[in-house]
């Protein structure tokens, strides 16, 4: 980063975009892990819950996560 009473040259600006992008892009990439760990243990909550609750309980191991997968798929989510 430039400190206050720098020169501020062509290097030291290209360093100080170069730094400062790569900081940004750190957070996002926290931001963004933190959101997907969120998102995934609310969706093991949900399942989980669905499971407990008895509903096609006797089903659960021969198809929920495949028929949850096809279901997902149609609404545009996948993985």
């Amino acid at each position: 980063m430039l400190e206050q009473g720098q020169e501020l040259t062509f290097d030291r600006l290209v360093g100080a975009i170069g730094e400062v992008h790569q900081r940004m892009a750190a957070r996002a990439m926290r931001s963004v892990n933190v959101s997907l760990t969120l998102r995934n243990w609310f969706i093991g909550y949900y399942i989980e819950e669905y499971e407990r609750g008895g509903v096609y309980r006797a089903e659960y191991g021969q198809g929920l996560m495949a028929e949850l997968a096809t279901e997902l798929q149609g609404h545009g989510l996948s993985g």
